[in-house]
């Protein structure tokens, strides 16, 4: 797993604290082979559909977990940056 550290701004927080938390996304068939990989006996990583966010970008990235992360990445920073 990465550390606790917002997709969107970098910050670091607590895990599974008030301060932010890990969001799941739909899972992108272009990420097959980590799925495949994940199923082997010992193996550790970090999942391609879940992203840590801080509280303040969280409830954003829930409503756009129906989307693939990178998908749900680019909208996210393009509303920050219109300001939304």
């Amino acid at each position: 797993m990465r550390p606790p550290e917002c997709a969107v701004c970098d910050e670091r927080f607590e895990p599974f604290g008030s301060d932010g938390e890990l969001v799941n996304f739909a899972k992108d068939p272009a990420d097959a082979d980590w799925y495949a990989r994940a199923r082997q006996p010992g193996f550790v990583g970090h999942p391609p559909h879940a992203e840590w966010f801080c509280g303040r970008h969280a409830p954003a990235a829930r409503g756009l977990a129906h989307l693939v992360s990178r998908e749900a990445l680019k909208a996210l920073r393009a509303s920050i940056r219109e300001g939304v």
